[in-house]
């Protein structure tokens, strides 16, 4: 019930904002950047809608109850990768005129090769942090409700691909930015509650941890996900059926689905490949990914990883192409760093609290559900179950947000990029790519939410922003160049997740390298781009291309009219209106 009441009106408001944006959709360009008339005030509360995903309305807290007060790193690069944009992208993005960012890449360099390799990019990007948001909707309503896991997924599928292909970003836009009060609304709100409710004593202890070693009550846990367990003497728990069990001192397999009750006063058994919340290590303000044993570097490559990830995502960069000119989309991500500023204030204090009153959700592996299992802790009234359902509320608002997002650059990709095709054609890729990610996420449920979304970070990170970086500030980018720097981004970073996830288990330093590539496959793929590039000239009409990115735009300057296709760039009409202050900005940049 609670479940029904939480989601059912997200999903209402989601669709009726879906239908407001039928009537203004008529061209591709209605459909893929909403004709480039949305207000930076709009499109920043868009953005941060559409950015704050399961990842960080769940995630983060989760990950803090995993893995300890490190994990508060992951919002730092989260938020510090909109100031990066800011500086480096966010205008001369725009001021492209291109609509997708293939289609940025063919525009710049003139190369249909490096538009299908940018699409393909995008695929993999997309896939990577979609399926987490449709795999954590599942997960969350399977603990708030008795549905099972899959219904959840196709509930978000089916709400989210509904939506664009009836409203297309003008529709995505104002859901996301309502989504993204409602979201603040109903994180800030049950975050000072639990605050106020949990009383001295717990707020002590969330500040000063003790390590989770013995249970304080008779604990139930439900094993959603297989774990096993690591005793170092034999301990009788309860089934769910109320029946005794004797687990053996060494390794145990729970298998998924099943519930276990621990007794008061017995020792909390290990987890392979997990560390118990409030130790020594937990309290660290460090990363130890794949329990490497290197902390720092650990810490530094999920920086580098979310902050030069946030840069390349595409979902993220379609919106600064929904902005009127280049000035309006650095203001759009201006704000954005202001409104997720607020936003990650709150997951410490959920992470924190969790480790206190929910620390067995480290047993099970179900830490994304910290936040949501927080108030029935608290409050086992009626309180308690209003504050979950509001919580489950605003994580599915989550879900979906960014699923809106990320299911519009698939599209455009495909539709766009890869095929092009008309309105009839984009609608229809929609739906069909939703239905792909739902058959990816059904059997994703073992995988870590953060994991998935950081590693499509990585590979952003190691792909699109040494091709945006280089393509906007290095005039002499070839598109050779550009190609190699790509591929050899896409093939490491791609790559080292494929063994991470069906590899031979690792241990130190090779585990974290694998784990979180980003440090070595982004300087790969720039030496690489660099390194092709050197080879090569780039063509007479570089100069242009790259005038049209730093040039300031005219008042009334309508990208859509004054474009050229990518082969005209050096057209003697567009050289002729060089002016001076135009050779002396190319002369900077080259140097």
């Amino acid at each position: 019930m609670i479940a029904v009441f939480a989601v059912a009106p997200v999903v209402v408001i989601t669709l009726l904002v879906g239908l407001r944006g039928v009537a203004a959709m008529r061209t591709t360009s209605d459909f893929l950047v909403a004709s480039r008339r949305v207000s930076p005030l709009l499109n920043s509360a868009a953005v941060s809608g559409e950015y704050l995903s399961a990842a960080s309305f769940l995630g983060v807290a989760g990950l803090v109850v995993k893995d300890g007060m490190g994990a508060l790193w992951y919002p730092v690069g989260f938020t510090a990768g909109y100031v990066a944009m800011l500086v480096l992208v966010a205008a001369p993005m725009r001021r492209s005129g291109a609509v997708t960012v293939p289609d940025f890449a063919e525009a710049r360099l003139a190369s249909t090769p490096l538009r299908k390799l940018a699409a393909v990019t995008v695929l993999v990007v997309a896939g990577l942090y979609l399926v987490p948001q449709f795999r954590t909707a599942g997960l969350v309503l399977s603990v708030v409700s008795d549905s099972p896991y899959w219904v959840g997924v196709v509930i978000a599928a089916v709400v989210v691909s509904v939506t664009l292909a009836l409203g297309g970003m003008r529709a995505a836009t104002y859901v996301q930015a309502f989504q993204f009060c409602f979201k603040l609304l109903l994180f800030i709100v049950p975050a000072i509650w639990l605050l106020l409710q949990v009383g001295p004593q717990v707020r002590h202890e969330a500040v000063h941890p003790v390590p989770f070693t013995h249970f304080s009550h008779d604990t139930a846990v439900d094993f959603d996900l297989e774990v096993t367990l690591l005793l170092d003497e034999p301990l009788t728990v309860r089934t769910g059926d109320g029946r005794s069990l004797t687990i053996p001192a060494g390794e145990y397999r729970v298998a998924d689905g099943s519930t276990l009750v621990f007794p008061a006063g017995a020792a909390v058994p290990g987890v392979r490949g997990g560390a118990a919340p409030g130790g020594p290590d937990w309290s660290r303000p460090l990363l130890d990914v794949n329990d490497a044993d290197h902390p720092l570097l650990g810490t530094w490559a999920v920086l580098v990883a979310t902050m030069f990830g946030t840069m390349g995502l595409p979902h993220v960069l379609m919106r600064l192409h929904t902005s009127p000119d280049g000035r309006a989309a650095r203001r759009t991500a201006a704000i954005t760093v202001g409104l997720l500023g607020v936003f990650y204030l709150f997951p410490g204090v959920y992470g924190t609290l969790a480790k206190v009153l929910v620390p067995q959700l480290y047993l099970s592996g179900a830490t994304d559900t910290a936040v949501v299992a927080l108030p029935s802790q608290v409050d086992t009234g009626s309180t308690g179950t209003v504050f979950t359902a509001l919580l489950t509320a605003g994580a599915f608002a989550a879900f979906l947000a960014t699923s809106l997002g990320l299911l519009l650059v698939v599209a455009g990709a495909i539709s766009h990029d890869l095929v092009p095709g008309g309105l009839a054609r984009l609608r229809f890729t929609v739906v069909a790519a939703a239905a792909v990610v739902v058959l990816l996420a059904l059997p994703s449920v073992k995988l870590d939410a953060g994991v998935l979304v950081t590693w499509g970070f990585t590979v952003a990170a190691s792909t699109f922003c040494p091709l945006l970086v280089l393509g906007i500030w290095w005039p002499r980018l070839t598109a050779p160049g550009a190609i190699a720097g790509v591929a050899a981004g896409l093939l490491a970073s791609a790559g080292a997740i494929a063994v991470a996830l069906f590899g031979p288990p690792l241990s130190g330093l090779p585990a974290l390298l694998i784990a979180q590539p980003a440090p070595w496959s982004i300087p790969l793929a720039f030496v690489t781009m660099v390194g092709g590039s050197l080879f090569g000239r780039p063509p007479a009409w570089s100069s242009a291309a790259m005038l049209r990115l730093h040039l300031r735009e005219r008042p009334g300057f309508d990208h859509r009219r004054s474009r050229p296709p990518a082969r005209d760039l050096g057209h003697s009409s567009w050289s002729a209106r060089r002016s001076s202050a135009a050779r002396r900005v190319i002369r900077r940049l080259g140097r």
